[in-house]
């Protein structure tokens, strides 16, 4: 059986369970980083101290995106992640387009979710708010032109930039209109999957 070890909380923990969800792997889940910490038996198997990490028939891996290559490679077939090494490219250039979106959206949630409000730093909430309204318009012109990142179809291209796309949608703050980055939130929110697993209350 697949082993997941991280808090559901975790964005890149999130990817992970929503793609093994999708594949309707079997799975177990174990709690750990954050408030659950990290004991050695942890560490041995990831020395970054970060989450999360798998086992997989006596393999163990660690980064969320070479995780999801992986699940989607071994279980997947080319509905999530295509052969073709075009198409793939395409859906993997999502993948590691997302660390900038991401690090765009992560001051807005640490500000607004983790950090008392007479403690936040207003400049940098700013900043990071523009920052993310400014990114989201390449998303609004790559699906302007395509249903999904990954292309005609739902894949694994879609998985990590959808996490923080989800938390972009719930914070308080104001976006610009973005009607085709809009439609494409509104279609991953009719997968049951995404739903149940990246749609819960920010924390």
């Amino acid at each position: 059986m697949l082993t997941i070890w991280g808090r559901l909380n975790s964005h890149n923990v999130k990817k992970v369970i929503w793609l093994a969800e999708e594949l309707e792997l079997a799975y177990e889940r174990h709690d750990v980083g954050g408030a659950f910490g990290m004991d050695a038996a942890y560490l041995a198997r990831n020395p970054n101290a970060l989450i999360p990490t798998i086992e997989d028939d006596g393999f163990t891996l660690w980064e969320s995106n070479a995780i999801l290559r992986y699940l989607a490679g071994c279980h997947g077939g080319e509905a999530l992640y295509p052969t073709d090494p075009k198409a793939r490219a395409s859906a993997d250039r999502w993948m590691d387009w997302n660390f900038t979106w991401a690090d765009a959206i992560r001051p807005i949630f640490f500000q607004l979710i983790r950090t008392a409000p007479d403690q936040r730093d207003a400049a940098l909430l700013e900043r990071s708010v523009a920052r993310a309204a400014s990114l989201s318009s390449i998303l609004e012109d790559v699906l302007d032109r395509q249903r999904w990142l990954s292309g005609a179809a739902f894949g694994i291209g879609d998985i990590p930039v959808a996490t923080y796309a989800n938390t972009w949608f719930q914070l308080p703050v104001e976006r610009p209109a973005r009607p085709k980055l809009e439609r494409w939130y509104a279609a991953l929110q009719e997968r049951k999957t995404f739903r149940d697993v990246v749609m819960i209350p920010l924390s």
